[in-house]
C-alpha cells in the first residue's frame, strides 16, 4: 500500500460560500468534483482527495489560520505560468493575495510561489515545479 496523505476534510461554516472560492480553486489545479451531498463536497486529485463539509458540531463560526491547528493547505500549481494565471484570476473567485509585494518568492529566492487567503480566513499556498 502507498503511504502519503490520503485525505483532508475542512469544517467550514457556509458550505456555499466555501465552495465559490475552493471549487473554483480546486478545479483551477486540476481536482475532479466528485461527491456531493447536503452539508458536502469532495474533490479527488489522484490519491487523494479534499472535502468541505458543515457540522452541527463547529464551535467557532470563524476560522482563525493563527490559532493552533492548520495555518495552511500547499498545492502544486504546476509551471511558473500557470501559478502566475491562477495567482492573476484568484481575486474574482474571492481569494485575495497575501505577501504580494514579495510575489512570486516570499519564500525565499529558490522558491516560486504564491499565498492567497479567502473570506472565510483559509490560506493557501500554490507552488510552482521547478522541475518544469
Amino acid at each position: 500500500m502507498a503511504k502519503g496523505l490520503h485525505h483532508v476534510e475542512i469544517w467550514v461554516p457556509d458550505l456555499d460560500e466555501a465552495v465559490d472560492s475552493w471549487g473554483w480553486l480546486f478545479t483551477s489545479l486540476g481536482f475532479e468534483l466528485t461527491a456531493e451531498w447536503a452539508r458536502g463536497r469532495s474533490w479527488d486529485a489522484g490519491s487523494s482527495y479534499v472535502t468541505l463539509t458543515t457540522s452541527p458540531n463547529l464551535s467557532a463560526a470563524e476560522h482563525d489560520r493563527r490559532r493552533a491547528g492548520m495555518n495552511h493547505l500547499a498545492f502544486w500549481g504546476g509551471r511558473r505560468a500557470e501559478v502566475d494565471a491562477l495567482m492573476a484570476a484568484a481575486a474574482v473567485h474571492g481569494w485575495n493575495p497575501l505577501y504580494a509585494e514579495r510575489y512570486p518568492h516570499a519564500g525565499g529566492p529558490d522558491h516560486y510561489a504564491g499565498w492567497l487567503e479567502n473570506d472565510q480566513g483559509f490560506k493557501v499556498e500554490i507552488v510552482a515545479d521547478s522541475r518544469a
